[in-house]
């Protein structure tokens, strides 16, 4: 989470509804591209490979959706669910900026309605949320100092949210995560170098793993760690914000963490990730530098041997973007906004496979 706290919008976006259609299925040659992207071994250091002469990794790129960043619409985190709709974070304020709004979850449906699913106070922030496999919503509202709202919540079907974990006031719950079998939830703490776990059903946290590799850097800006955070293929993806690293910890047989595998570095205030396919280990993750003015604004694509380049950059029209979501053939990116006068957006870009698979040749 590259700022924190503020409001959100409940306005529709004229151009949502041919962005955020569904997408049915993926084509044999996402199949195709997953199969051969995710052989590739890791490494445990990342290296520039510069743009594949094979053309850009994605293209046909939009703007979905719009918001009013001086109404506190600083869109954070989302997730691409399989109606076509999308689930947005959306922060009130900033460390950046002077807002007095509250928080709020929102969802997008494929022809651009906006519903507001929950709402926090003015100095909280909404974080990650993250989907179960039952279709259960689960949002991190970070509430610093206020043991009595901190922690994780749930939708019930009634919409009401109900908090599933409870955590420390001085912890802060940032990037979420679903196992599989919807039964264990995973939060990162951005400030105490930790990744939780709780029963999703709702019950007491565990410190699932703490380790030097997670924590902040004291003297940043925004001392920020574990930020994003991805249960995939076994094992949970993490990245830490000042740092700059993406790394791999293997879920035993036990539930327990098994060593931590450094995918990438050097790519400071890195922010929230996702995969190319369920079965492929090609990440997509957005760089947001203008939060702390330590890095760059881009979104970047990191390859299984932890090769790495940039996909979108400020010059695609990139302030502060902080998470990406992969549905189909579609990549999408939030973009805070950070600093005026940009404006907040939700934009979406179609993947080039063959690019993809040019560049992992590299």
């Amino acid at each position: 989470m590259q700022q924190q706290h503020q409001h959100t919008a409940r306005r529709s976006a004229s151009g949502t509804r041919r962005f955020l259609k569904r997408n049915v299925g993926i084509a044999l040659a996402v199949t195709a591209a997953a199969a051969v992207l995710a052989s590739a071994p890791s490494v445990s250091a990342s290296t520039w490979t510069g743009h594949s002469s094979s053309g850009s990794v994605v293209t046909d790129v939009r703007t979905a959706a719009t918001f009013d960043f001086a109404a506190g619409e600083i869109p954070e985190n989302i997730t691409a669910n399989p109606d076509g709709s999308v689930t947005l974070s959306l922060l009130g304020s900033c460390a950046v900026c002077q807002r007095t709004h509250g928080p709020e979850l929102m969802r997008i449906s494929a022809s651009g309605e906006r519903t507001v699913l929950a709402t926090g106070q003015v100095g909280e922030a909404i974080s990650g949320n993250a989907r179960g496999s039952d279709g259960t919503v689960y949002y991190a509202l970070w509430a610093p100092g206020n043991a009595d709202r901190n922690g994780v919540y749930k939708l019930l079907a009634d919409g009401t949210p109900e908090r599933v974990a409870a955590l420390p006031a001085d912890s802060g719950p940032n990037g979420l995560a679903v196992d599989p079998t919807g039964r264990t939830l995973y939060i990162a703490d951005s400030l105490k170098g930790t990744v939780w776990s709780a029963p999703a059903s709702g019950g007491p946290v565990t410190p699932w793993l703490t380790d030097t590799a997670l924590a902040p850097v004291p003297t940043e800006a925004l001392p920020i760690g574990a930020n994003g955070l991805r249960f995939h293929n076994g094992a949970l993806w993490i990245s830490n914000f000042n740092k700059g690293t993406l790394l791999r910890v293997p879920v035993t047989p036990t539930g327990t963490a098994g060593p931590i595998h450094q995918i990438a570095g050097g790519l400071p205030n890195i922010d929230d990730l996702s995969f190319l396919t369920p079965f492929s280990d090609v990440v997509f993750a957005a760089q947001n530098g203008s939060s702390s003015n330590n890095g760059p604004d881009r979104v970047v694509v990191i390859y299984p041997n932890g090769t790495y380049k940039p996909v979108l950059t400020s010059a695609d029209g990139l302030a502060s973007p902080s998470a990406t979501a992969v549905r189909g053939d579609r990549l999408y990116i939030t973009d805070g906004g950070v600093p005026d006068p940009h404006d907040p957006k939700l934009q979406t870009a179609r993947i080039n496979f063959p690019a993809l698979l040019a560049g992992a040749a590299h």
